[in-house]
């Protein structure tokens, strides 16, 4: 072995030795002047304590902080002096370890380099007056002390720790407590020129963070662990401190903070907190219980992004801290009151400063998303830009962007109201509405929707449309409908339609929603728009609606509730043989029928107007008409309308012209058919230039009075007829029926089905040239002269019976 070495060893064994013989003479001098060395750390502790210090035991430990001296205090108390009063302890703890600087203690100075509590508790307690029982700590800025052999500053640590410490902030003055339940904290202090740094790790219970107690506490009962760095600066006044990952429950973070111990009157602080891919529910619950409970009404199904900034001030008086929160999401479901939206990606922003200076209160809250694009119940949307605004009472604004084959609209509609077929949709709306009340607060909206070239198929009423376009527009509370074509088979109709107030009607009163519309088409077959009068089908009872249910339900309500005054001009109107040119109608639908206002159309030569109702009914549907003809062809008039039910006059019986009016009612079926001897009511007639072709019962009237007279064709150049309809029976007041060949007074009753009883009283002279006598008066004298025939036609058990009527007057 060179000498060099055997000579550096010996050196280093040396050292060594005195170092060992160094801490033994210090832990002998220790043991043996206990109560000294006790004496010298109370003084040292108590230059900064104004109250109770009490160390109730001491120890060395031997090697224990080599090569420093090590004691443990035992059963170490610190009150400040108004304890009796408020009851809160600073410090108590049962370990109290501290390391010391071996050579300052043979100097006969306490330098602490280490220090580890154990068991313990810290409760740093202010009441509402804002005194402190930090007050036990005396303030001593002197930069020289009496005794220059003495530390001229506060004791430097270089190592600490703390285990199983409850430690406490209890601020009653501005409404804080922060409690950590404290596993392990440990760590190692520099000192630069200018302040500290220090290196620790952490490992706590955070059982409560309340900047305001009033509120509830940020991530209450959830478990931190991390390493953090942090530092001090003297001259700024600042303490800078970083961590990642910081766990926090089983979610990493990264968080930087700031705390500014200089500003005035009180500290402030600014964290900065930075997760990556967190669930929603998850970061909500890190939050204070008034936040989370509003946040909790949504949720996000994939994990997000999220960055979080805090700032406040230990001094409070705002409500808590500022908060500024961003997300992203991508890709995500989620859910809202009432409503899921599927495949939604947006970035967001939370913050409980909506409006500078108003606080940071749920109240002053808002929440932006930029770029949304989602798609609810398989309608594709998206959303520039979308707020909610106040959390106590949420509104929602921004705008509403979609466009999508309109048969995506079935799934929305869930069968309920309609099919879509064919064509496509698109819908730009901008948005104002109060998301948890909206049935009080009503939306606002403005904006259009549109469809184009679709196939509706109207299901409550069995209605199909094919190529139909429309356009709904939103113009402040009303709603305007244009560029509307609905075809239904060989119907093509065009419409202009308005809604005043709808906004405020839809929700609460859409029984008083009226829809105007202006209606106009070249030709329109009734028959393809029967379904309106069959009563509406109900939906399926146990229907299963997802999330669109509430929507579909009052769309579904409103349209069928609501009403509609219908103003038409149609060129031609078929419904089954009817054919009508040049139609106005003036219509109003309920919710159970529809009201006739002056229907104008020319038909069979002539013209027809119409008043009246058509009442929806189980069994049938019952009509209520006046109606007025002028001069329309009766053979067409009567082919048109099926005889009105008659069997045995019918239009193959008629020519001339008719003139009539008519108070009726009756029933209608749901295909458009009258309902047999459901017709009661008047009927006013004027024929001119008639005829009568082989109607039956003149005829069978005269083979028994005319065996030798051609009844088959008689000419009535004017005819004026009343009767009373009810059911199959037939009132026919007294009449004169003046022909060519044959004068008939007629009065009684004709029964469609049975109960026929008619009166006839014929004169036998044939009138055939009275039509050249222009005197009236002579021309009715000259009526009865010769022989008048009075007879009965009646039936008889079921049969038809002609003879005498014994009792003519």
């Amino acid at each position: 072995m060179p000498k060099w070495l055997k000579t550096s060893l010996k050196i280093i064994a040396g050292l060594v030795l005195l170092v060992v013989l160094v801490l033994i003479g210090a832990t002998l001098y220790i043991t043996y002047n206990k109560a000294k060395v006790l004496e010298m750390v109370n003084r040292q502790l108590d230059k900064s304590v104004d109250g109770t210090l009490i160390i109730g035991d001491m120890k060395p430990r031997f090697f224990s902080g080599f090569p420093d001296v090590s004691l443990t205090l035992q059963n170490v108390l610190i009150r400040d002096k108004k304890y009796a009063q408020h009851k809160h302890t600073l410090l108590d703890a049962k370990d109290f370890n501290i390391s010391l600087n071996t050579v300052a203690l043979l100097r006969g100075v306490i330098d602490i380099n280490h220090i580890d509590i154990s068991n313990a508790a810290i409760d740093l307690f202010t009441d509402s007056t804002g005194y402190s029982n930090t007050a036990v700590f005396k303030k001593d800025n002197k930069k020289v002390k009496d005794n220059p052999s003495e530390s001229s500053s506060s004791t430097m640590l270089k190592k600490f720790s703390l285990s199983n410490v409850n430690f406490t902030i209890d601020d009653r003055s501005k409404h804080k407590l922060f409690n950590f339940a404290v596993n392990d904290i440990s760590g190692k202090m520099r000192y630069p020129d200018s302040g500290w740094r220090a290196d620790f790790h952490l490992d706590v219970q955070a059982k409560s963070m309340a900047f305001n107690s009033l509120r509830g506490s940020f991530i209450k009962n959830k478990q931190l662990k991390g390493d953090f760095k942090a530092g001090y600066n003297e001259k700024s006044g600042k303490i800078n401190v970083a961590v990642s990952p910081l766990k926090i429950g089983d979610d990493p973070f990264k968080i930087n903070a700031v705390f500014a111990t200089a500003d005035k009157p009180s500290a402030s602080f600014t964290i900065n907190i930075v997760a990556d891919q967190i669930m929603w529910r998850n970061a909500s619950a890190l939050l204070a219980p008034n936040i989370t409970q509003v946040l909790n009404r949504f949720n996000i199904s994939k994990p997000m992004d999220v960055t979080c900034s805090l700032n406040g001030s230990f001094a409070g008086g705002s409500g808590g801290p500022k908060l500024y929160v961003t997300a992203k999401v991508r890709n995500s479901k989620v859910t809202i009151p009432g409503a899921e939206l599927d495949s939604c990606s947006f970035d967001g922003i939370y913050s409980n400063n909506y409006i500078k200076d108003k606080g940071y209160g749920d109240d002053n809250s808002f929440i932006k998303l930029m770029r949304l694009k989602g798609s609810y119940n398989h309608l594709p949307f998206t959303i520039d830009t979308g707020s909610i605004v106040n959390l106590l009472k949420p509104i929602a604004t921004g705008n509403f962007k979609s466009s999508f084959p309109a048969a995506d609209l079935n799934w929305f509609l869930e069968d309920d109201v309609a099919k879509f077929n064919n064509g496509s949709a698109d819908m730009n709306l901008r948005y104002k509405a109060d998301i948890i009340d909206y049935k009080i607060n009503k939306p606002i909206i403005r904006g259009s929707i549109n469809l184009r070239n679709t196939d509706i198929y109207y299901l409550p009423r069995n209605l199909k449309l094919k190529n139909n376009s429309l356009s709904l527009n939103f113009v402040g509370d009303d709603l305007i409908l244009n560029n509307i074509r609905l075809q239904s088979g060989r119907s093509v109709v065009t419409m202009e339609g308005r809604v005043n107030n709808f906004l405020n009607l839809y929700y609460n009163a859409p029984e008083k929603i009226l829809l105007t519309w202006q209606i106009h088409s070249p030709q329109l077959y009734l028959n393809e728009f029967m379904g309106f009068l069959s009563p509406r089908k109900g939906a399926p009872a146990a229907k299963s609606r997802g999330n669109s249910g509430n929507v579909v339900d009052q769309l579904s309500n409103v349209l069928e509730r609501g009403k509609a005054e219908m103003h038409m001009q149609v060129g031609k109107v078929y419904y089954k043989k009817f054919l009508a040119t040049d139609a106005n109608a003036h219509l109003i639908t309920t919710d159970d029928g529809v009201i006739i206002k002056n229907i104008s159309l020319k038909h069979a030569g002539g013209s027809l107007r119409v008043n009246g109702k058509v009442m929806q009914g189980n069994a049938l549907n019952r009509f209520d008409v006046n109606t007025t003809i002028s001069h329309v062809n009766m053979r067409e008039f009567f082919l048109a309308f099926n005889n009105f039910g008659l069997q045995d006059f019918t239009a193959e019986n008629l020519k001339g012209f008719l003139s009539a009016k008519t108070s009726i009612t009756g029933g209608v079926t749901d295909a458009g058919n009258l309902v047999p001897r459901s017709i009661k009511g008047t009927l006013d007639l004027n024929l001119q230039d008639a005829a009568l072709i082989n109607f039956q019962p003149l005829m069978g009237v005269g083979k028994f009075a005319f065996p030798f007279r051609n009844l088959k064709n008689i000419t009535i150049p004017n005819l004026d007829a009343h009767f009373l309809v009810n059911g199959d029976m037939i009132t026919i007041k007294p009449m004169q029926v003046s022909s060519s060949i044959l004068n008939v007074d007629v009065a009684g009753v004709y029964g469609l089905t049975h109960g026929t009883d008619i009166a006839l009283d014929i004169p036998l002279r044939n009138p055939k040239d009275d039509f050249k006598i222009n005197d009236l008066a002579e021309r009715a004298k000259k009526r009865y002269k010769g022989i008048v025939l009075h007879i009965r036609a009646h039936e008889e058990d079921g049969k038809m019976k002609i003879g005498w009527n014994k009792n003519h007057k």
